[in-house]
């Protein structure tokens, strides 16, 4: 390493980690928190089984899963103002990171809803509850504790993810990267410390999924 390169990566480093902080976590908690919120209303509607809902909710999980989140940024940001729809990078990121992530959480809760033995919603409706407070009270936060793990990994993916912002104009790490590298020139070193913040943000997140999980665990033995 040349002495110029170790002075752009020090006067880059935290250049890049700014829009880390200030744009990229903000992206990652807002779409991984309204991704879960649809994730949980898909599952409990394939759970219940509603009727016709249920298959829209399919179809809904069927074309999201089955397409690139690259190809669903460029649709909404740049396919939908053809017809009249205009709308702004990050609000836009943070709509298709959510639907993206709604369809791939909805299976893990839906799968973890299914593993519940269907014997305790039949419990809690012998001792007097609604349905409705069944799923909340004893459903919900056993599925959410097998679910953990699973949603664990994937909040992981989403902060990687986001690196795809950049190609709708959001100013996240990876586009402040790529203007930086297009005055020094640098590409090697400049996409290594990136990669460097991007691992440093998904250890931190590892660490606190596996806090979660003993914790979870430990107040499932009690």
């Amino acid at each position: 390493m040349t002495e110029r390169v170790a002075r752009i990566l020090i006067e880059s480093f935290p250049k890049i980690l700014l829009p880390g902080l200030k744009m990229t976590v903000p992206l990652t908690v807002l779409a991984f928190s309204l991704g879960l919120v649809i994730a949980v209303i898909t599952a409990l509607i394939q759970y219940v089984k509603i009727p016709v809902i249920k298959e829209i909710s399919r179809f809904y999980i069927w074309v999201v899963r089955g397409t690139p989140l690259l190809v669903q940024l460029f649709v909404v940001f740049y396919g939908l103002p053809s017809i009249g729809i205009i709308t702004q990078p990050f609000p836009t990121a943070v709509l298709v990171f959510a639907i993206n992530e709604g369809a791939y959480a909805a299976e893990t809760i839906r799968a973890a809803l299914e593993s519940i033995p269907h014997g305790q919603l039949e419990a809690g409706l012998c001792v007097g509850m609604t349905r409705a407070q069944t799923m909340r009270r004893i459903i919900l936060p056993q599925a959410f504790r097998t679910a953990v793990p699973t949603l664990g990994n994937e909040l992981i993916s989403m902060v990687k993810d986001t690196s795809l912002a950049a190609n709708i104009t959001v100013m996240e790490m990876f586009m402040t990267t790529q203007r930086i590298n297009s005055v020094y020139y640098e590409p090697l070193a400049l996409y290594m410390e990136v990669g460097l913040i991007y691992l440093i943000f998904s250890t931190v997140l590892t660490k606190l999924q596996r806090l979660a999980e003993k914790k979870l665990a430990s107040y499932g033995r009690r």
